[in-house]
Formats: C-alpha cells, sequence, structure tokens
C-alpha cells in the first residue's frame, strides 16, 4: 500500500467515525471524546514532516497529541479531542490509542459511547469502573477490560486510590459489527508467560487466549530482555497490519530502532522480525488495514 493509499483509508476511517453514529453520542466533558470530524478531500497538503512511508508509518513518542487537564495528563496517538492531525486519524481500524495518568481519587464521570470495541489496558495503580449495564470492577497492572458499546452504553472509570497515579493504555478499534448487544469483561493474565515470548491479550475469537472484540484483530504484549530475537507472524491474512507500541525500553523492528512511547505501523507484510536493544515492554496490536 502506497503513501497515497495509506493516506486515503485513513480519511475514509475519519468519514466512517462521522456516519457510524459515534459522533451523535460525543461526550461532553472535551476530554474523553471523538468530536464529529470534518470529511476531508484526498487532495489536501501532506505535511512536510510526514513519516509515512511505502508500508510503514514511524509516530514518535515526542510528536504525540498532548492534553494536561490537571487530573487527567494524556498523550495520543491519534487524533483525539483538541488534538488533529490529518495524517494521524487512525490506522486501519485502530481508531484511538491514548496514554492516560489519572491523578488520585479522579476520573471520567458517566459518558456514552456506541458503536466501538474499547480495551483499557492498566500499567500502573487501581481504576475502578462502573457502566450502565450494572458492572462495578477494578482493574489493575495484568488485568485486560473489553467493552462493544455496541447499541449503547455509559459508563465511568475513576482512581480508586487516594495517594496514587492511575496509568492505562486506553484503545479505541472500529468493530465489524454494528449495533450489537453491549457487553463487558476483564480477564487477568500471568505475567510470566509475556516474559520472552508474546502473550495474546485479545483476539477475534471467544475460546481463544485473552478477550475478544468484534473485529478481526490480535493484540499480544511482551517483556523482553535486552537482546532477545524474536519473529511475529500475522495471523489475519493479507489486509492486517501492525501497530506497535513500545511502553518501555528500546527494541527494533526490522531496521527501524524504536523507543519508549515510540509507535511504529507496519503492512503489506506477513512477518517482521524483532528485537530488543534493551530490556523492554512492546504492545503489538495487529488490524485490518481497511476501515
Amino acid at each position: 500500500m502506497n503513501r497515497k493509499e495509506f493516506l486515503k483509508r485513513s480519511l475514509i476511517g475519519a468519514g466512517a467515525l462521522a456516519t457510524t453514529g459515534v459522533a451523535s453520542a460525543v461526550i461532553t466533558n472535551n476530554i474523553d471524546e471523538l468530536r464529529p470530524l470534518n470529511i476531508l478531500g484526498f487532495n489536501h497538503l501532506p505535511n512536510t514532516n510526514s513519516k509515512i512511508m511505502a508500508n510503514t508509518v514511524l509516530h514518535k513518542a515526542e510528536t504525540r497529541g498532548h492534553a494536561n487537564h490537571g487530573w487527567l495528563n494524556s498523550h495520543h496517538t491519534f487524533s483525539f479531542a483538541n488534538y488533529y492531525n490529518p495524517e494521524r486519524m487512525n490506522f486501519g481500524v485502530l481508531r484511538v490509542l491514548n496514554d492516560d495518568t489519572v491523578s488520585a481519587g479522579k476520573g471520567f464521570g458517566t459518558h456514552p459511547h456506541d458503536n466501538m470495541e474499547i480495551i483499557s489496558i492498566p500499567l500502573e495503580g487501581d481504576l475502578e469502573h462502573k457502566d450502565s449495564m450494572g458492572n462495578v470492577a477494578t482493574i489493575r497492572n495484568g488485568d485486560i477490560q473489553v467493552m462493544s458499546a455496541g447499541t449503547g452504553i455509559q459508563h465511568s472509570e475513576y482512581n480508586k486510590n487516594s495517594s496514587q497515579l492511575v496509568k492505562f493504555l486506553q484503545i479505541w478499534v472500529f468493530p465489524n459489527k454494528r449495533n450489537v448487544t453491549p457487553r463487558y469483561d476483564q480477564i487477568t493474565l500471568n505475567l510470566t508467560d509475556r516474559h520472552n515470548k508474546l502473550q495474546q491479550i485479545l483476539s477475534p475469537n471467544v475460546d481463544d487466549e485473552g478477550v475478544w472484540i468484534h473485529q478481526n484483530a490480535w493484540f499480544h504484549l511482551g517483556t523482553l530482555d535486552k537482546d532477545f530475537k524474536t519473529e511475529y507472524k500475522l495471523k489475519g491474512g493479507a489486509g492486517n497490519g501492525v501497530y506497535v507500541f513500545v511502553l518501555n525500553g528500546d527494541v527494533s523492528i526490522g531496521d527501524q530502532k524504536l523507543s519508549a512511547r515510540d509507535g511504529y505501523g507496519i503492512w503489506d507484510l506477513d512477518k517482521f522480525a524483532i528485537k530488543a536493544d534493551s530490556n523492554a515492554e512492546i504492545l503489538l496490536m495487529e488490524v485490518p488495514m481497511a476501515v
């Protein structure tokens, strides 16, 4: 897929957002929201600092959108709320990757979602969840939480602790089925199962490892020792790509060197090499490239 096609698909993603009904349920706190986006043509001027190549896109950590609301410090890999970059709308069906830090005792008040698969990966602290389906739960490092918003849900998220930060990744994926019955799930994983291996944490299959979503997607986490090498083989076929997000340390994906909080998308291939250049933690998100 060439750069023009990548941009076209990204902009189609923005258009899909504006027409899926998500925009009709925008969140009113101006923080945890996707506002209606203008549908752009394909002839806009490209970003002169674009990192979109033939089959890769590089997002260095310092180029992410940033919003500090006092109680919430958030970095946005893709356009979100007041951060807008037409070349960073989505990576295929991966629409949101927010790196959030929530102050002690603070959180997101009750707000709505629909027709989105929402995955939360806690990194530090205790995040309390309540929703309109009656679920009340706390997630912490080692847990994976998923919601299929479907026909519509409301939920809140709070830092349960009075003296400790909560850090978590908030990830939104466009579903391949609309208006499904909303559902909630969370699991606790064995952290040792990702030491020098890629632990599957999400898939499209109910009976597979990890949580499942309504999409042809697979997520993996790895905690890698310095100089450890492995490779990732795509599971979803030629239409999928992988977005690599480095949580900690330094890694190389093929010849591309990445550091903490860098993101790197790669597509039009069936496998790629991974090398830990230091002790490192990585998240791999394999998703369909077409929205």
